[in-house]
């Protein structure tokens, strides 16, 4: 796999985030017009399908890398991981990259330390956050 000049591929994780984080903007939007402002702070409608579309995506990239990795077309398949699975999909939701390596963990045979990362990610995040909370509360 060819690696990309470090400028490169930096350009290519701000190009792609960028346009995660505006479709993930649009996204809200979007899903505000068709379900009304009641329903979507009701539930994080929002949240629930960029987290679901973005895992869904994420599957498709790495599917298409591990068939098409290899190949010279747009340098290859780090150029394609880095715009589109580090870049977009990092801008869209970062669940995705989260739920990649989840599966990549239980693929491998290592479904307690899956279980194990999943809970730790999820009780740290929100651990986190109220802490946060609780420090500019003080």
């Amino acid at each position: 796999m060819s690696m990309p000049h470090q400028i490169t591929a930096t350009g290519l994780v701000a190009l792609g985030g960028g346009a995660g984080a505006v479709l993930r903007y649009q996204t809200g939007r979007l899903l505000t017009w068709l379900l009304g402002p009641n329903t979507v702070t009701a539930f994080p409608w929002a949240t629930l399908t960029v987290n679901v579309l973005g895992s869904f995506a994420m599957g498709l990239l790495a599917g298409f890398l591990a068939r098409h990795g290899g190949s010279t077309t747009f340098g290859g398949g780090e150029h394609w991981r880095l715009m589109i699975g580090v870049g977009l999909l990092g801008g869209f939701t970062t669940f995705s990259a989260f739920s990649l390596e989840m599966m990549l963990l239980i693929e491998r045979g290592q479904s307690p330390l899956a279980f194990t990362y999943a809970a730790v990610s999820l009780l740290g995040g929100v651990t986190g956050l109220y802490l946060g909370l609780i420090a500019m509360r003080i």
